[in-house]
This record gives structure tokens, sequence and C-alpha cells, in this order.
């Protein structure tokens, strides 16, 4: 009798209870669980390589013999870097580790021991060498001589030889049932489950090439399974959203009319586009969920407050809920601006609120008095009352998790929403993420916009770029100069915002400096930021908190110290600080000691585009998705073989054939899609968690 897919994976031969608990942790409770523990790739065994014939980009196996193992400090930092150094009749080759992958892992090495190394060569200043690989002893490995070996993700206390063992023992007792309907199966020519299990971490030699590549019908089969349960969820969501009531806002249109033409300048035909979309939404008896997604710079606000307006003369209330209490403040300063003239009254809604200012905003709110109210997380406190939300607008949704979102959305009868983000996201990454959204994207910078001229730049030029400063600041401009770190740590050896702001005094004493950091409470932050508006400083030091939303048209240079810790849109989004105006603008991304290639080329992409969308897309192959939005915030799940950016059609094909199936049988009542309820909660489990 063969072994159930539920049962505890402890009752395999070979595990027992000490091995089961070390499996648990690491999220394998049962047979079935480890099944799906896959291959991170594959050692063919057949081709062992010389290291003379090396070539970078290869993804290789060598057999070879340590000549050295140590540990060094990178640059003047407190972390470490490790070295296996290998050598065979060829030449040698350095491994290098800049994480250790388990406690213990370079004490099993010894001087002149025999090994095996698989990973993928990497050049590096001209020398090739490897990041990362896996060593094994020779001894682990010499049974599988001449075969195409599984590689699986290393785990501190189970050898690869053990776990291999283990998992011939799971495939062999287990026969795995397939949830796919057969009517899914056939049309989009998938494998079975159970065979797509079995070759996957049983593999033939044959299918080498196709596995390394991620190509092979077994891998297409789990690829599009787990992408099928995430757009089942997302199929169902909107179908669910196509059925709930929602006010259907009719209006004129004549505010929106007032507000564009008080403005100083022609709305883009993009804005134009959205704000279309978004009053063709409004105008439906169920809820709006539309996305807008725009560089940063490309007038976004301007076409939430026209939504906004509209709702405002369709007789509901708007809230629009930013992540910062600075963009906060300047969102509620230009929505005064633009809508008090309109006769609508604008509130803001902060955790810093005084008392009695904050009492007259809820009761303001809840008589309906005012139209518009602006605030952070404190719009979804409990005692926050709404007349009539009708309108829930979130900036920078990927700052808020899915409960914030559902929380603001509670405030009304089914608000219409709006969510808005200067993160460009790869469409293949909206598709998955935000499938139950429809999208609108602003493509179209205001006209007067010149792009920004960006650099990188070690310590050796560092005088220059300082001196460049000086240049730009005497002859009226201003500057940023943005830190990872808030203060001095001892863990990590790295410039500060506030040790740099004294520095930064003695060095420019003819120029006033301000200093601005998450940790300063509201009316500092506030007081330094009007300041620095006002041109009365001229240097402005601060950390991230600079993100999002400051807008100092005057200000043409942002220098980015230890750009190397920064990821690719959050280089793109400090840098779009600048730019803002009628002046050239620059980016310096000043890079620390001993950066790595992946920083070097991050910096590289930074100097050839400012394209926020060719950004994106190179953030996202180099960070993998979870990284690229934050997963816990975003709702993604933790894909376990698919991947994103290699896998894109797979997903068109999962994404047509779960929006099909709802189509088809939107409560899965069906006899031949009952059985993917169970599936589907899983996957709305991942997402909302």
């Amino acid at each position: 009798m063969g072994t159930a897919i539920d049962t505890p994976v402890q009752y395999l031969k070979g595990v027992g209870p000490k091995l089961g608990d070390l499996l648990r942790k690491r999220g394998v409770a049962t047979v079935g669980d480890l099944l799906e523990w896959f291959p991170r790739a594959y050692e063919d065994r057949r081709a062992v390589r010389q290291i003379d014939s090396l070539e970078p980009d290869q993804l290789v196996s060598i057999k070879a013999k340590i000549l050295k193992v140590r540990s060094m400090n990178l640059g003047r930092s407190h972390r470490k870097m490790y070295e296996v150094v290998v050598s065979d009749s060829s030449g040698r080759i350095s491994c290098k580790y800049f994480r250790v992958p388990y406690k213990g892992y370079f004490e099993r090495f010894q001087a002149l021991q025999e090994v095996r190394v698989v990973g993928k060569v990497t050049q590096y200043r001209g020398q090739i060498e490897f990041h990362h690989p896996d060593i094994f002893p020779t001894a682990e490995a010499d049974e599988n001589e001449d075969q195409l070996v599984p590689i699986y993700t290393e785990t501190e206390g189970l050898s690869p030889q053990k776990f291999r063992k283990i998992m011939a023992q799971a495939v062999a007792g287990v026969r795995v049932p397939d949830p796919l309907p057969n009517w899914i199966r056939d049309k989009y020519r998938l494998a079975g489950k159970d065979m797509a299990i079995r070759e996957i971490h049983e593999p033939t030699p044959q299918m080498a090439d196709q596995l390394l590549r991620f190509e092979s019908p077994a891998q297409r089969r789990i690829i599009f399974e787990e992408f099928f349960w995430m757009e089942l969820y997302l199929a169902s969501r909107r179908a669910g959203i196509e059925k709930e009531e929602a006010w259907a806002l009719e209006a004129e249109g004549r505010l929106v009319e007032k507000l564009t033409s008080q403005l100083e300048f022609k709305l883009t035909s993009a804005q134009v586009r959205a704000f279309e979309d978004i009053a063709a939404d409004l105008k439906k008896p169920h809820p709006m969920h539309r996305m807008v997604q725009g560089d940063v710079g490309c007038g976004k606000t301007l076409v939430a407050l026209m939504a906004a307006a509209y709702a405002a003369e369709a007789g509901v209330q708007t809230a629009i809920m930013v992540p910062t209490e600075i963009l906060s403040e300047q969102h509620y300063l230009n929505a005064k601006k633009r809508l008090e003239p309109l006769g609508l009254k604008v509130g803001l809604l902060t955790g810093t609120k005084k008392t009695a200012e904050r009492a007259a905003t809820l009761a303001g709110l809840k008589s309906g008095e005012i139209h518009v109210c602006i605030g952070t997380h404190a719009l979804i406190q409990d005692d926050v009352e709404f007349k009539n939300l009708g309108l829930a607008i979130i900036d920078e949704q990927h700052r808020f998790g899915v409960e914030q979102r559902q929380i603001l959305r509670a405030k009304g009868f089914n608000p219409h929403f709006l969510v808005m983000t200067a993160t460009p996201i790869p469409r293949t990454l909206a598709m998955t993420v935000y499938g139950d959204l429809d999208v609108s994207i602003i493509d179209e910078l205001p006209a007067g916009r010149q792009p920004i001229v960006t650099r990188k730049a070690f310590e050796s030029k560092r005088a220059q770029v300082m001196q460049f400063m000086r240049d730009q600041i005497k002859s009226g401009r201003q500057a940023y100069i943005v830190y990872p770190l808030v203060e001095e740590s001892e863990k990590i050896d790295l410039k500060n915002a506030q040790d740099e702001f004294e520095r930064l005094k003695i060095q420019f004493p003819e120029f006033n400096l301000g200093l601005l950091h998450g940790r300063m409470k509201p009316s500092e932050k506030d007081e330094v930021m009007e300041r620095f508006r006002r041109g009365e400083i001229q240097i402005l030091v601060a950390t991230t908190v600079i993100e999002v939303g400051v807008d100092v048209p005057n200000a043409n240079l942002m220098i980015i110290e230890h750009s190397e810790r920064f990821g690719l849109s959050q280089l793109h989004q400090l840098r779009g600080r600048v730019g803002r105006g009628q002046y050239k603008s620059y980016c310096v991304l000043m890079l620390g000691y001993a950066v790595s290639e992946e920083s070097r080329t991050r910096a590289e992409i930074m100097e050839r585009t400012t394209d926020g969308f060719k950004i994106a897309e190179a953030d996202l192959e180099l960070r993998g998705p979870g990284e690229f939005l934050g997963t816990r915030q975003s709702g993604l799940p933790g894909f376990k073989m698919a991947n994103l950016v290699r896998d894109v059609r797979i997903l068109q094909d999962a994404r047509q054939a779960a929006f099909e199936l709802i189509a088809k049988d939107p409560d899965l009542r069906d006899a031949a899609h009952v059985s993917l309820k169970g599936a589907l909660d899983k996957a709305r489990e991942a997402v909302v968690g």
C-alpha cells in the first residue's frame, strides 16, 4: 500500500522525529510538502569540466581539490566574505560567499580534500570565479556518477546525499492526485501532476538541457499550476467585485472643468486618458478597482484630485491615504490650492494632530462638511467616520498591506477604489499581483522636464563631486545628500546622516545645511522641509524619508551615499526628487568599498536610462518579485518554481485558463471543478494572510 500525500513527513523511512522536526521548521510537514521542495538546479555529472575551459554565465560541474579556505572583512565593513580556492590539473578558481549558507558550512572543508563544485561562472574584474556555488565532498557524490543529479537548497544537519535518499522514498511511495480539470490539461497540453513530480525529482540524463533551462514538460506543468492558483483567486475576486453594488456617481464634470481651466500648464494626453478611464468606472453601479501607474513626476496626484472633484460633484466624500506625514502635508497643501477655489473643503488627518484639530476634522468628516480628507494610517482608526465615503484613493499603495486597504474600504458603502504608484510595475508582475485591478498608465512627463544626468562615482572622485555641488549651489541651486542610516551602527560601517551632517557643516561653512530623518518629530520635519522649499537651506542631508513626494523645483542635484545599499526602484524614486523644475539636474551614485558586481550593474542601469518601466523590469530580474514589492505587503505568494521574468508565457496561459474557468463556472459547482475550492482557499490565504 502506498503512502498518502498528507502523511506526516517523519513517518517516511529514514526520517523519524528528530529529522521530521528539522524539516517542519523549513515548512515541510507532510510528504506532499516534501515533494514540492523542488531542485533549484541540476548537476550533469556526465559533463565534468576543466577549470581552464570555463566561461562566464555557464552553469557547470567541476571536480577539484581544495587549496585553502579563508574569511576576510569587506573594506572597512564588519561584514565578511568567505573564500574557498580550488584547483584541478588545468588551473585554480575562487569560490566566494558573501553570506554563510548555514553554521558550520565552511568547517566541513580541509586542504587537499577532493570536492565537486557546482555553480554559475561569474566574471569579476577580469577574473572568472564562482559566487555561492554548491561544494560537496566527493564521497557524498560518487554513487550518482554519470547521472543528472538534482541540487536542493541545503539544510544544516541534512547532507545532500541523505536528502536525495529521503526524496526517493517519497517519490516511490506516493501517487500524486491531479487537481487540474481534464479540459485545462488537454487545452494547454499539460503533463499529469504525478508524472511531472517524478521527472523533476528523478531526472533522466536525456532531459538535462531542458531541465537546466526550466523548459521540460514536467517543469512547465508545475509552473503553470503555481500561476494558475494565483490567477484563479484573482479571477474569482474580479467576478466578486463585479457582483458588488456601489454608488454609480453621476456628475456633469463642471468642477473638473473648473479645476483644469485654472491650471498654469496643460494636461498631458496620458493624464486625460487616465481620468477618462476613472470617470467611466465611477459611473458604473459596481465599485471601481483601478490602479494608476506612472513614473516619478508624471502628474498622478493631479489626476487623483480631478477624481476627487468629480466625486464631490456627485455628492460623495473622498479619502486619500498616503504612507508618510511629509507626503500627507504636501498633498494637503496641493489639494487646498487646487480644490478650495472650487468651493470644496479639504481635511488633514495624521497621527500627530492636536486633540482639538483632530476632533474638528472628525466632526467635519462625520457631518459631510469635509469633502476630501488626506491622511496617513490615521484615516483607518476606529473613531474615524465618514458621512458618505464614495471614493478611496491610496497613494504609493505597495506601502500598505491588504488588511489596511480593507479597513479603509469598510469606512464607506463599497467605495470606488483607486490605487496609485510611482513605482512602475512591469506588466508581468502587475498581471499577477494586481490581476483584479484595471490599469491606467501615465507614460508622459509634463512639457519642459529635462532628463536627469546620472553618474556613478567611487571614493577617489569624492573631492570632484563635492566641488561640483559647491558650484551648483553658488549658481543658485540646491542639493540633497541621502544616506542609508540615521546614526552610526556597530554592525555596519556606513556613513550616516547625523555624523555626516556635522562634518559637512564644517566643510561647507558658507552654506546653510538642514537634516531630515524619520526619527525627528513631525513638526521638526515640516520646519526643515519648509525652509528647504523657501531656499533658506541649500544642502538637505537626509535619509530615505524624502524618497516619495518631496517636490522642490529649485533642487537640481541628488547625491546618494552608499548607493550599493539601495534597490533600483528606490534609487529611481530618490533620483526623482530632482529634475522637477526648469534647471538641468544631476544624480550622483556614490559607491562604497568592495561593492559587488550586482551593485555596479544597478549603477550602470541608472546611468543608461531614466525610464522607470525599464528600470522596474531590470529590478525585477535582479531581485525577484518578492523583494521587488516586499512579499508581506504585496500579496505575492512565494512561488516554488515559477519565475515571473522567465516564465511569462506560461503565466499568460495560466491567467487565460483561470479567467475562462471562472467565466464558465463562477461558483465552482461543476463536478469537475469542486475539488478546486480547497486550492482556491489556499491561494486566498497566500494573498490575504
